[in-house]
C-alpha cells in the first residue's frame, strides 16, 4: 500500500476521518476547474495548492462531523439508549416452560446480536418464577411440619436446559463478533484496492469521460463496503482523500459539470440543515440525538458545496447541532439528578422497613398493622425510578432482603401460634352459626343491629389458619349478604307504596286545613281523633318529603285543637300524641322519647312529693289568721299538680303503648 507524500498531510483534515462521497479537498479542485484556462499551468495549480493549505489550516475542526460524538456527556449512570425503547414482547405472563421454549425458539432462529434483550429479560424471569417456586416448595414443607435441617433444595429440569441455552447462546455470540471483526478486515483491504485503482486512473490514456465515469464507479464502490476497524480509520480516510485530491488535480473537471455538482451538494446539505432545525422541536432529546447522528453521516457522504457557501451552511449545521447536543446533554444530566433524588427516596424506604424489623411485634394484629405498613412502602417503591446504575441493585437488594426478613419473621410468628389460630377458627365458626341463624329473619332492624354486631367481633377476632381462612370467611359473607339482600328486596318493593302514602297524607292535611268545627265540641274532637289514627295507621313516605308532609300535618291539626274549647289538659295529650306518630318515622327517636318518658316520671315523683307536703301543710295553717285563703291557694296548687300528673300519665302510656321506648 502506498502512503501519501508527507508534503501533502497539510491537505488532510485534522479531526478525524470524514466519508463524504466528494472529500473536503474536492472545494480544492472545484476552483480549480472555475478558473479561466490560462490559469491552468504549473504556476497556477502552485497557487492553488498554497491557497488550499491556507483554507484546511483555517478551516474549522467541527467540520469533520465528530461534532455530536464531541458533546455527548460522558455519564456512567445512565441507561444505555437501548434500554430506553420499551420492548415489544412482554414475557411476564408466560409459564416457566414457555419462558425455556421462546428462550430455545430465540436462540435457534435468530441472530445473537438482535436477541440480546429478549435473552436478558427471559432469563431474568425463568429464575425469579424458580426461586418463587423453590420458595413455596420450602414454605409448604415447614408448614407440614417438615424440620428446616432436613430440608433438600429441589432441582428443576429446566433449569439445566436454560444453562444449556445461554451457553449456546455465547458461543453463537461469540462466533458472530469474530465473523464481525474478520468482516472488518476484510472491508478494510477493499478500501485500500479502491484507493490503488484511484491511484491508477491517473495514468490512463483514454477519454477524461470514460476515466470520470470509472472514478464515479470506484466512489460507489467505496460507500457500498462495510465498516473498516476504527483503529484504521483515520489513516484509511486521510489515503483516500489525498488521491482523491491528486486526481482531481489531473482531470481538471469540467467547470459546468463541477458547478452543477457543487450545487447539488449544496441543496442536499440546506436539506440536512432543515431536517436537523426541526429536531430542535422534537420532545424527545435522545431520538432527537439518535437521528442527529444519521444526519451527521450523510453530511459526510455528500461532497463539497460552492466556496462561497461553504462556510455559512456549515455554520447552520454546526448551530442546530450544538444545541440538540445541549440539550441531550442537559437531559442526561437531569436523568443524574433524578436517579439521586431516587437513591435517597429509596435508601429512605429501605430505612423505614429496618425500623420495622426492629420493633418487638407480640400479637397478630400488630403484625398485620405492620404488614400493612410495609405493604404501602413496597407500592411507593414502583412508584419510584431508577436509582443511579451503581447504586440501583445493590439498594433494591437492601430493601428486598428487609422485606423478605419481615415477612420471614411473621410467617414464623404464625407458625408459633398455630393453636391461637385454632382458637381463633371456632370464634370465628361460632359467629357464622350466628349469622345463619338470623339471615332468614324480617325483622329488618334488630337483624340489622345483630348481624353489623356480629361483623365488628369478626374484626376484632384475630387470624386463623390459611387453609381455613377463605372457607370460613366466605362461609360468613354468604349469610351476611343473605340477610342483607333480602332487606334490599323488601324495601325496593315498599317504595312502589311511599308515594301512595304521600297522596293519602296528603288528603288527610288537605282535610284538616278545610275542616270546620261547628257547635257540637265533642263531635269536632272525635273526628280529629279519627283523622289522627287514620294518619297513624298511613305506611311511610318518600324520604325527601318525610320531614315537610310531617311538620304540615302537625301545624295543621295543633291549630285545629287549639280551635277547640276544650281543656288544656286534653289538648296537651292530642298534640302529644300527633308528635309521638311523627316520631315514628324517625329511627333514631327511641333514645329522644326514652328520655322524655324518664323526665315525665321524674315530674310525677316529684309532684306528688308536693302533693304530700303541701297536705300537710294545710293542718298548719288551720291555726293561723289568714287560714282560709292559704288553705284555698294550697288546694289549687294540689288540684292543678294532680291534673298535670294525670296529663304525665297519660303521656307515658302513650310512650309505652307507641313502643318508641324499646
Amino acid at each position: 500500500m502506498t502512503k501519501k507524500n508527507p508534503d501533502d498531510s497539510v491537505r488532510i483534515e485534522q479531526s478525524g476521518a470524514i466519508e463524504n462521497a466528494l472529500g473536503t479537498e474536492d472545494v480544492t479542485q472545484a476552483e480549480n476547474a472555475q478558473k479561466p484556462d490560462s490559469m491552468n499551468g504549473s504556476e497556477e495549480n502552485e497557487k492553488s495548492i498554497e491557497k488550499n493549505i491556507e483554507n484546511e489550516e483555517h478551516k474549522p475542526d467541527d467540520e469533520s462531523g465528530q461534532i455530536a460524538n464531541k458533546e455527548e456527556p460522558a455519564f456512567e449512570d445512565a441507561h444505555s439508549l437501548d434500554d430506553i425503547e420499551l420492548p415489544e414482547v412482554d414475557y411476564s405472563g408466560y409459564t416457566k416452560h414457555e419462558l425455556v421454549d421462546t428462550l430455545g425458539l430465540l436462540i435457534e432462529n435468530r441472530p445473537a446480536l438482535e436477541i440480546r434483550d429478549d435473552v436478558e429479560r427471559l432469563k431474568i424471569l425463568f429464575y425469579k418464577k424458580l426461586k418463587s417456586e423453590s420458595e413455596e416448595r420450602k414454605t409448604k414443607f415447614l408448614e407440614d411440619g417438615g424440620k428446616i435441617e432436613e430440608y433438600r433444595q429441589w432441582v428443576d429440569p429446566d433449569e439445566a436446559r436454560v444453562k444449556h441455552l445461554l451457553e449456546k447462546y455465547k458461543e453463537r455470540k461469540t462466533d458472530y463478533n469474530k465473523i464481525q471483526e474478520a468482516e472488518k478486515y476484510e472491508n478494510l483491504k477493499k478500501k485500500y484496492d479502491i484507493i490503488d485503482k484511484i491511484k491508477d486512473l491517473v495514468n490512463r490514456e483514454e477519454s477524461i469521460n470514460k476515466t470520470f465515469h470509472d472514478f464515479r464507479a470506484l466512489q460507489n464502490e467505496w460507500h457500498s463496503v462495510g465498516v473498516v476497524p476504527q483503529s484504521s480509520l483515520k489513516d484509511l480516510w486521510e489515503n483516500y482523500h489525498h488521491y482523491v485530491e491528486i486526481f482531481y488535480d489531473y482531470i481538471k473537471i469540467n467547470k459546468e459539470l463541477r458547478d452543477l455538482d457543487l450545487k447539488k451538494n449544496l441543496e442536499a446539505k440546506i436539506l440536512l440543515c432543515e431536517k436537523a432545525e426541526e429536531l430542535l422541536m422534537e420532545p424527545n432529546p435522545v431520538n432527537a440525538f439518535r437521528l442527529l447522528q444519521d444526519y451527521h453521516n450523510q453530511w459526510r457522504e455528500i461532497g463539497p458545496v460552492p466556496q462561497e457557501s461553504k462556510n455559512e451552511i456549515w455554520e447552520r449545521f454546526k448551530e442546530a447541532t450544538s444545541q440538540i447536543n445541549k440539550r441531550h446533554h442537559e437531559y442526561f444530566e437531569k436523568q443524574k439528578d433524578d436517579q439521586k433524588k431516587n437513591l435517597d427516596a429509596k435508601t429512605a424506604l429501605c430505612e423505614k422497613v429496618d425500623a420495622i424489623n426492629l420493633l418487638e411485634i407480640k400479637n397478630f394484629k400488630e403484625f398485620d398493622e405492620q404488614a400493612d405498613k410495609v405493604v404501602e412502602l413496597q407500592k411507593i417503591w414502583r412508584t419510584l425510578g431508577f436509582a443511579p446504575k451503581k447504586q440501583n441493585n445493590k439498594v433494591y437488594q437492601r430493601f428486598r432482603d428487609a422485606c423478605d426478613k419481615f415477612f420471614e419473621k411473621k410467617r414464623g410468628f404464625y407458625a408459633d401460634n398455630k393453636e391461637i389460630q385454632l382458637n381463633n377458627l371456632q370464634l370465628k365458626t361460632e359467629l357464622c352459626i350466628q349469622a345463619e341463624v338470623l339471615q332468614e329473619s324480617t325483622d329488618w332492624k334488630t337483624t340489622s343491629d345483630a348481624l353489623i354486631k356480629l361483623q365488628k367481633e369478626w374484626k376484632e377476632i384475630g387470624p386463623v389458619p390459611r387453609k381455613q381462612s377463605e372457607r370460613c370467611w366466605k362461609r360468613f359473607r354468604k349469610a351476611c349478604d343473605h340477610f342483607f339482600n333480602k332487606k334490599t328486596e323488601f324495601f325496593a318493593a315498599l317504595d312502589t307504596s311511599y308515594e301512595d302514602n304521600l297522596k293519602a297524607k296528603l288528603a288527610i292535611i288537605d282535610e284538616l286545613e278545610k275542616f270546620e268545627p261547628g257547635s257540637d265540641v265533642q263531635a269536632a274532637f272525635d273526628q280529629l281523633k279519627e283523622l289522627q289514627r287514620k294518619w297513624t295507621e298511613i305506611g311511610y313516605v318518600p324520604f325527601n318529603m318525610k320531614d315537610e308532609i310531617t311538620n304540615k300535618y302537625r301545624l295543621a291539626i295543633n291549630k285545629e285543637f287549639d280551635k277547640l274549647k276544650i281543656g288544656d289538659e286534653d289538648k296537651s295529650i292530642l298534640k302529644y300524641k300527633t308528635k309521638l306518630d311523627n316520631l315514628k318515622t324517625n329511627p333514631k327517636a327511641s333514645r329522644k322519647v326514652r328520655n322524655e318518658r324518664d323526665k315525665f316520671f321524674t315530674k310525677i315523683k316529684q309532684l306528688e312529693g308536693d302533693i304530700v307536703l303541701w297536705e300537710n301543710n294545710i293542718g298548719f295553717f288551720a291555726k293561723s289568721t289568714n287560714a282560709d285563703t292559704m288553705i284555698k291557694e294550697v288546694e289549687e296548687k294540689i288540684e292543678n299538680a294532680k291534673k298535670l300528673i294525670k296529663t304525665l300519665e297519660e303521656k307515658v302510656k302513650m310512650i309505652d303503648q307507641s313502643g318508641l321506648d324499646d
